[in-house]
């Protein structure tokens, strides 16, 4: 998953950000495959080396995309490196709590916490930022928190892993919607504020006994590169495509990835569906399509 991005330029023509829209939450949504394919590496460690790798990547694009302007602002504004290290310790939770789920088999407790997120992004909205849910909003919403309710009687064991990953993306959205830097300057800033912490992450792994997953075969080791690549690339297709398609359609888009990902743990990882998840499942649908519903009505009446 990824940084919020700038709003769109309403000059431009939506359906050329589809395609890069569509890369970007398949990305994420088949990123289980990858993971499962570096299972054997401690989910800890594997944080650790996913940040030593995207900071190079994200270097080359912001070099490629001649970014280093903005990078640089960033780098000399107080507030903005305060946010940024704010936004890299959620970011850090994040991506520690998705990966530890999915090598653990809790697949459907990844893709509930995904469906959830743009709910809690609206409840944040309004507690936070003061803003205003319409009533269809407020009904998504409620309907989301029966949702929980559910797994909070049936399903308490992956509860907290649904919960962690909504409000800790939906809290990073939030940090990064208050700093003026775009998300892939954002994202290299973060990576190289968690370099620090990731390299002693790596060097303690490698002082065990067991040593370091990463130099001791060379699949592998390619595999923990990779690792930087489905970082940043999925990002930079989701820059595109927010600049490029008006904001709201890519907000239904975003339901690809965590779709993706409950086939995949019905189909693919072969979890067995409990009764309080596939209610809870089935609610949040519901939740979900009130609040496309929501969108798509809002987007009808503003093009009237």
């Amino acid at each position: 998953m990824t940084t919020p991005a700038p709003a769109p330029s309403p000059s431009a023509p939506a359906v050329s950000g589809l395609a890069p829209a569509l890369g970007a939450y398949l990305i994420w949504g088949f990123l289980p495959l990858y993971l499962i394919l570096v299972k054997t590496v401690p989910p800890f460690e594997f944080v650790g080396w996913r940040i030593i790798w995207t900071l190079p990547l994200c270097l080359l694009i912001v070099a490629f995309r001649r970014q280093f302007p903005e990078l640089l602002a960033a780098l000399k504004s107080p507030r903005s490196l305060l946010a940024l290290l704010a936004s890299s310790v959620l970011i850090g939770i994040n991506w520690f709590v998705y990966i530890w789920a999915i090598m653990a088999g809790e697949v459907f407790a990844t893709s509930i916490g995904y469906y959830l997120n743009p709910l809690v992004n609206v409840l944040l909205g309004t507690l936070v930022l003061g803003e205003k849910l319409s009533r269809r909003q407020w009904i998504a919403v409620a309907i989301a928190a029966v949702a929980v309710a559910l797994l909070a009687a049936g399903a308490v064991t992956s509860l907290w892993i649904s919960l962690s990953l909504g409000f800790s993306f939906a809290l990073y959205g939030l940090v990064r919607k208050q700093v003026a830097v775009g998300s892939l300057p954002g994202l290299t800033i973060e990576s190289a504020i968690l370099l620090l912490p990731a390299a002693g992450i790596a060097a303690w792994y490698a002082a065990t006994p067991q040593g370091s997953a990463f130099g001791q075969d060379a699949w592998m080791s390619a595999l923990i590169i990779f690792s930087g690549v489905v970082t940043a690339v999925p990002l930079l297709l989701f820059a595109i495509a927010a600049r490029r398609m008006d904001y709201s359609t890519l907000g239904f888009i975003q339901y690809l990835s965590p779709t993706i990902v409950f086939f995949l743990g019905l189909f693919v990882f072969h979890q067995p569906l409990a009764p309080a998840k596939l209610a809870s499942f089935v609610l949040i649908w519901v939740a979900v399509g009130v609040f496309v519903w929501d969108l798509w009505a809002k987007r009808r009446a503003a093009s009237a």
